[in-house]
């Protein structure tokens, strides 16, 4: 489904007939806040957002009923891609920072929206071996350079021939 743009007039028609959904002339002029458009106003927006591909028309008898074909979401959806695509180089991370940077969303808000429950848990670090630093402060005494075992142990074969 292509979606057109809409003026802000159209968009201001489209919020009422989102709520309506289905309706009438009639309706319209009935649940349109003050100060009221001329019906012949409105029926000239109906027809625009018809040939936009907004509403649909189904005469009955002399009087037509309308019926919204685009439905809000799908039109919020367009924006936000167009927005997205004009302004933030078709990125969601430019928006997400856009938002937060003007505060027009918190992290507390992210937060909530993906439930997430963060925790610093400090991590038990294993201490470190340091076997060269222990055998040089705490030499053990049996533990002697090879060469010096080598010597002593020809020195004891010496004694006994």
């Amino acid at each position: 489904m292509k979606i057109n743009h809409l003026t802000a007039a159209e968009e201001n028609f489209m919020k009422l007939f989102w709520k309506l959904d289905s309706f009438y002339l009639k309706d319209i002029m009935e649940q349109h806040p003050e100060p009221k458009p001329h019906q012949n106003t409105v029926s000239t927006y109906l027809k625009i957002l018809v040939e936009k591909g907004y509403l649909s028309t189904e005469k009955e008898g002399r009087i037509f009923k309308y019926t919204v074909i685009v439905p809000f979401q799908e039109y919020r959806k367009f924006l936000l891609r167009e927005l997205s695509h004009n302004f933030f180089d078709n990125s969601g991370k430019e928006i997400l920072t856009f938002l937060i940077n003007d505060k027009l969303i918190s992290q507390d808000d992210l937060k909530s929206y993906f439930d997430l429950k963060i925790e610093v848990k400090p991590v038990k670090a294993k201490a470190p071996k340091l076997e060269i630093a222990e055998e040089i402060l705490n030499p053990k005494k049996d533990k002697k350079p090879k060469d010096m075992k080598d010597k002593k142990e020809k020195k004891k074969k010496k004694k006994k021939e």
